[in-house]
């Protein structure tokens, strides 16, 4: 972090400020506390509430994308449809010694090891011991590795058999209710779907506060779009916004000195795949830009092949620059494909086509596979009825697009693969064509916004704690502060207070103290304007008004305040417009 600013201890001042004040706080603190869960405080909600209005403010209103809300527990079969079962695995690292388990790549890059995501068991079992790597609890230099599956299983109603998840991602709700949502968007294309809740990842050691949780919020879109007509119509709107992208050429090669491009450019010269792609990692600048994080301290780092989900053919971390961590992730962006849609079609037996009529008809070439009913009953006997009854549920070009993607399929537990069916080819003349949108996703943790913008804001002005949050996500905008508490200023303030409450502000109000201490205090949590009644407002109804970053002072009617105000939250008018300079009083 040399040579930029960032203070190595800032995630302890930031998490001591924010149990003191009440951002958050580790949960269950009374037992002990349980690692992976923060409570959210009453300033912790109103700055995460924010956050979410400012995403989609940036991400849904503007190009008339829906929102939904499906449930956080889902059947067991969702997720071994979306391959979650079969992949949704950490490696786990367990001391010999003292049976204490942790994250092996974590331990690894703790001892100044870096390893790929996509490193096997094996050879991190290897590195482990071989770099004599102690057990934070004990101190043993002996480890095991195996594989953990990180989602956390339940039971859905009384039978052990009926097993369900908590969900590890919202997406998988936007992707089962595909064709409801196409037909309540009336059919049309491209279709961005959001969905913002909790996801649960059973995380084997968390151990970054708020960076690394087993409970936490979501805010993700899915864009479905024509893979044969991708074009994203809005990029003339981000071309100002340059972004820092480590491609896949870069990652391999271990150059850290990013590609500044637009995202029209970022298309163009092949870093980025997708036109829809570019554009949402751009608008995810601009977002975390608002939050309080510029430009430089941003940037998209690529994922290499072996490390990305395995629905993904394009996925890039967007990153910011913390002190204590590095860069972190606090959002990912994925070109998921058709990967999702086309899963959940053939496992439900549902189809995820989109149905474009077409202006002129035009011959096509289909290929379909049939079961071969002799080699099945020759080979696998009894079974070949379960094996009939399955893949007659299946239409005969989805059995060839199965086939042709996994080379097989798995009837509970069975695999009967390619040989055992028929393929063929045909022409047909068509006036619609089908197809199975694809798609662009752009997910973000709000914790990691959250302490994320608390960093960024964490500043020191006189030796006092100043928390420049912006003011688009101030959890409170306004104080309301009698100069005394007696000679009728409270009952003056209280009335302010209301006028600024029934104008719809968050203001909080208070008397008590010295009114230095209390400019300090709220300076402290955030908040941009301090409002203070005096005796002069008593003469003349006139208030001061107190910058936090500055600690200027302007003068102003009480009956100008609901007006001024919202031009300063709203459109970002200067402290200076709000009144006349009055001289600086240091608290």
């Amino acid at each position: 972090m040399a040579g930029i600013g960032l203070d190595a201890s800032i995630t302890e001042k930031v998490f001591a400020l924010a149990k003191r004040r009440g951002f958050y706080w580790q949960a269950y603190e009374i037992y002990g506390g349980v690692g992976g869960f923060y409570t959210l405080g009453p300033l912790g909600v109103r700055l995460k509430d924010n956050i979410i209005r400012i995403w989609r403010k940036i991400f849904l209103e503007p190009y008339e994308f829906i929102e939904i809300e499906s449930p956080t527990i889902a059947p067991y079969i969702v997720f071994e449809a979306s391959g979650h079962v079969g992949s949704f695995k950490d490696a786990m690292a367990e001391c010999l010694k003292c049976g204490k388990k942790y994250r092996a790549d974590h331990l690894l890059e703790e001892r100044g090891v870096k390893v790929s995501e996509a490193t096997g068991l094996d050879l991190l079992e290897k590195l482990l011991n071989e770099n004599r790597v102690s057990c934070p609890d004990c101190g043993s230099l002996n480890w095991r590795v195996s594989s953990f599956l990180t989602m956390f299983q339940t039971n859905i109603g009384p039978y052990k058999e009926s097993i369900g998840f908590l969900r590890p991602e919202t997406a998988q709700g936007m992707f089962v209710e595909f064709r409801q949502l196409y037909e309540i968007n009336r059919a049309r294309m491209p279709l961005g779907v959001a969905q913002i809740g909790k996801a649960y990842r059973n995380e084997i050691s968390p151990r970054q506060g708020l960076i690394r949780l087993r409970e936490f919020s979501q805010m993700e879109l899915e864009l479905f779009f024509d893979p044969q007509n991708s074009r994203c119509p809005y990029l003339d709107e981000v071309k100002d916004v340059r972004m820092n992208i480590l491609d896949e050429e870069k990652v391999k090669a271990g150059d850290n000195v990013p590609h500044n491009v637009n995202a029209r450019e970022a298309v163009e010269k092949g870093f980025v795949k997708e036109e829809w792609l570019a554009f949402m990692m751009a608008l995810s600048q601009k977002f975390l830009f608002i939050l309080g994080v510029k430009p430089e301290f941003q940037r998209f780092k690529a994922k290499l092949e072996g490390e990305r989900a395995h629905y993904s053919a394009q996925t890039f971390d967007h990153e910011v620059l913390t002190g204590k961590f590095g860069w972190i992730e606090v959002a990912g962006h994925a070109y998921r494909q058709d990967y999702d849609l086309k899963s959940h079609s053939i496992k439900s037996r549902t189809s995820m086509e989109v149905v474009e009529e077409l202006s002129n008809p035009i011959k096509v070439r289909k290929r379909f596979a049939y079961v071969d009913p002799l080699k099945v009953k020759r080979d696998f006997g009894q079974l070949s009825t379960q094996i009939f009854k399955a893949v007659s549920g299946l239409k005969p070009y989805e059995l060839a697009e199965l086939l042709e993607r996994y080379g097989n399929i798995d009837v509970n537990g069975t695999v009967v693969g390619k040989e055992y069916f028929m393929f063929k080819e045909v022409e047909e003349t068509v006036s619609t064509r089908k197809y199975v949108p694809h798609v662009i996703e752009p997910s973000f943790g709000s914790d990691r916004l959250a302490y994320a913008a608390l960093e960024y804001a964490y500043t020191i002005k006189d030796n006092r704690v100043v928390l420049k949050l912006p003011r688009d996500i101030a959890p409170i905008q306004l104080a309301v502060l009698p100069l005394v508490s007696k000679d009728g200023l409270p009952e003056k303030a209280k009335e302010v207070y209301k006028l600024l409450i029934d104008e719809g502000f968050t203001v909080e109000y208070d008397e008590s103290g010295y009114i230095g201490k209390r400019y300090a205090r709220f300076d402290e949590i955030g908040v941009p304007l301090c409002i203070t009644i005096d005796y002069q407002t008593l003469k003349d109804n006139t208030v001061t008004i107190r910058d936090r970053d500055t600690w200027k002072q302007v003068r102003t009617d009480i009956k100008e305040l609901p007006n001024l105000l919202y031009k300063y939250f709203r459109f970002k008018i200067n402290f200076e417009d709000l009144g006349l300079p009055v001289p600086i009083e240091k608290p």
